[in-house]
């Protein structure tokens, strides 16, 4: 039976959560996950978990922070002041902005605090410093298509 390996491409279900139990993200009533295993396409944690899976198996794998979004980093927590802040823009706890990096890409930030001088935006993944656990279940294998070489 053929098992998923490096340049793969499956097709998984899943549904991942937190360990206390909270769902963060499933591909239930979607179409599953598609992707190249050892692509760099999905965090390490999943595409170390899918690798050696056949059609139809199903398992459970936890991943440490490490292997999925990092650990918190309390540099990416930055003071912005109010003053400088856009006009056209009424900030609230919890609202996800756009900033833009020192080489011009875009990050997104949440805020997560707000007081009369600065408002506190956190530019870390919202899963870093999680331990993530998911249920896979591989639902198809395409294998890397066999290199032809002609005379």
């Amino acid at each position: 039976m053929q098992q998923a390996k490096k340049g793969d491409k499956v097709k998984v279900h899943y549904h991942g959560r937190l360990t206390d139990g909270t769902t963060f993200d499933s591909s239930a009533d979607r179409q599953p996950l598609e992707f190249e295993v050892g692509s760099g396409m999905v965090i390490k944690g999943f595409d170390d978990g899918v690798a050696g899976m056949a059609v139809g198996d199903k398992k459970t794998i936890s991943i440490p922070a490490e292997e999925a979004y990092g650990p918190r980093q309390e540099e990416m927590v930055i003071e912005f002041p109010v003053k400088n802040f856009p006009p056209d823009i009424t900030p609230e706890v919890g609202m996800t902005l756009q900033m833009h990096g020192e080489n011009g890409q875009e990050l997104p930030v949440v805020i997560t605090a707000i007081s009369e001088e600065s408002i506190t935006l956190d530019a870390n993944h919202p899963l870093a410093g999680e331990e993530l656990v998911f249920d896979l279940e591989l639902v198809d294998i395409k294998g890397k298509s066999p290199l032809i070489i002609a005379p």
